[in-house]
């Protein structure tokens, strides 16, 4: 096939051999099959951002630490300087995250470097050696179904135990190797510290788990591992081996604390009312005299 013009620079420089199909191209970037150092591999090219389609990049680049003063502050004034560094910043964003999570044993494709705004990483393949498929393209057995889930519930809580939430987790964003699931596609992922909807977007993604899988066996739909992991993660509690049920018990007190002071705040509004009604009558009485 024809070499695409942003793989070239990487034909020329040895650092991959041969460019052999197009496997996929998305909102955020084409992806390509690739022969590198004698393996069959992906080349992530990410798209310009004026070519894509993702419109929420500041709500999931919240959190994210820029070592550099001056680049931090040319971000933020949105400079031509700073439009740029936070463009590289973004593609960064799915480099770190894949080797966080690799190491932190989440079963996500192994990064082989990023260059020129292309990331080279492990091609997922199926048992037959081709392609793995994303799970929206399989029909699952109601046992399929219930071991997948399990095993994704557990790498969400391996991502969130090293701090991260993938923000876009899907039946799209999953594909489905010989050995179980694989996550991809996390230029997206956020800080769970540092962003202020890191728990509305980690809720969606284990949500969206639950509904792909609940197609197939209808029982997950009852489950409350979003809340169940999130809370236990607010408490300190949530380690990579963390037992879960699946139930999660809401919580009444805060509300029944949340009552109380209203209730409280609405008695000292009444009082400072009287008191200000006495006053004046007071105030008119003596005037009166």
């Amino acid at each position: 096939m024809k070499v695409p013009k942003r793989l070239q620079p990487l034909l020329d420089d040895g650092l991959i051999e041969e460019v052999v199909s197009q496997l996929m191209s998305g909102k955020e970037a084409q992806v390509y099959v690739v022969r590198s150092g004698g393996e069959l591999r992906c080349a992530k090219v990410f798209k310009e951002a004026s070519q894509r389609s993702f419109k929420q990049a500041v709500q999931y680049q919240e959190g994210r630490k820029v070592r550099n003063t001056r680049r931090a502050r040319a971000m933020e004034k949105k400079t031509r300087y700073g439009q740029k560094e936070q463009e590289e910043a973004w593609l960064n964003a799915e480099v770190d995250a894949l080797y966080r999570l690799a190491a932190a044993g989440v079963r996500v494709p192994t990064p082989h470097g990023f260059i020129d705004g292309v990331l080279l990483m492990d091609l997922v393949t199926d048992a037959d050696g081709f392609a793995a498929p994303r799970l929206d393209d399989v029909t699952l057995t109601p046992e399929q179904a219930r071991e997948y889930h399990g095993w994704m519930m557990l790498e969400v809580v391996r991502m969130l135990s090293v701090g991260l939430v993938h923000g876009d987790l899907s039946e799209f964003n999953v594909l489905l190797g010989p050995e179980g699931p694989v996550i991809i596609d996390l230029p997206q992922a956020v800080n769970a510290a540092g962003n202020n909807s890191a728990e509305m977007m980690f809720e969606r993604d284990v949500n969206n788990m639950r509904a792909y899988f609940g197609r197939f066996a209808p029982e997950l739909l009852e489950t409350q591992y979003a809340k169940e992991i999130w809370s236990l993660y607010e408490s300190g509690q949530l380690h990579p081996e963390s037992p879960l049920s699946g139930r999660f018990k809401h919580d009444t007190r805060r509300v029944e604390l949340d009552d109380l002071l209203a209730v409280i705040d609405d008695v000292r509004n009444e009082h400072d009312e009287g008191s200000a009604q006495h006053w004046q009558e007071d105030e008119w009485g003596e005037r009166d005299d």
